[in-house]
């Protein structure tokens, strides 16, 4: 899963970046409000994190626009303000939800957990594909009951798949999902991803082509046995 932080406090951002990338999240981080605003309208984003007080264009408005877009991901408000009027404008602005700083981390993820669970977001469901099980909720990957040891981008990889099912996965889309805006891939970086993934799935007992080359377009899963 993917999301934008846009805080302009580099330590915090930092902080924060890290402790969403131990619950294999990835993030795209915007220094002030219009880079936040370009992340937003040119990538797709499971959750927008958005200080109140961001230079050049602040949260509050940078959430407005967007919902003026028509832009229904989930968004949380992170500020240092914590009047209830504060809250409520935050709120009526487009927010799903509104946290004060400083923030308990472990509350924070805990709310950003909540947040891509609500309404028909099916982030936090168990998958299967044949005997392949997918828990996003512990990051744990099963083949025919036994347990994969996956990095972080090998466990994105194969949720990415499995939600796609038959689906194509293009190459770019691997790229936009798993790699953040400031670490573009090399050339052969997914090909090597893909190929690691494959192993760990061979090893499993999974067939050689459980994950599927379509030429030219991408990846997909085999049909379920």
């Amino acid at each position: 899963m993917k999301i934008l932080l846009a805080e302009d406090d580099s330590r915090i951002a930092q902080l924060l970046t890290e402790a969403l990338a131990n619950q294999h999240y990835l993030v795209d981080i915007a220094p002030d409000g219009e880079k936040g605003r370009e992340f937003a309208n040119s990538f797709t984003y499971d959750l927008l994190i958005l200080d109140v007080t961001l230079p050049k264009l602040d949260g509050i408005n940078l959430c407005r626009q967007m919902r003026s877009q028509g832009c229904r991901t989930p968004i949380m408000m992170l500020t240092a303000r914590d009047t209830a009027d504060d809250k409520v404008t935050g709120l009526d602005a487009g927010a799903d939800d509104y946290m004060i700083k400083p923030y308990n981390l472990q509350e924070l993820l805990a709310r950003i957990r909540a947040l891509l669970r609500r309404g028909d977001n099916p982030f936090s469901a168990l998958m299967e594909w044949g005997v392949l099980r997918v828990d996003p909720n512990t990051c744990q990957v099963t083949y025919a009951e036994q347990l994969l040891q996956l990095t972080p981008k090998e466990y994105s990889l194969i949720e990415l798949l499995i939600r796609a099912g038959r689906r194509v996965t293009s190459r770019n889309q691997i790229i936009d999902n798993l790699w953040s805006f400031e670490e573009p891939p090399t050339e052969d970086a997914v090909k090597a991803l893909v190929k690691r993934l494959r192993q760990k799935l061979k090893a499993t007992g999974a067939p050689d082509d459980f994950i599927t080359t379509a030429y030219g377009f991408g990846y997909h899963l085999a049909d379920k046995s």
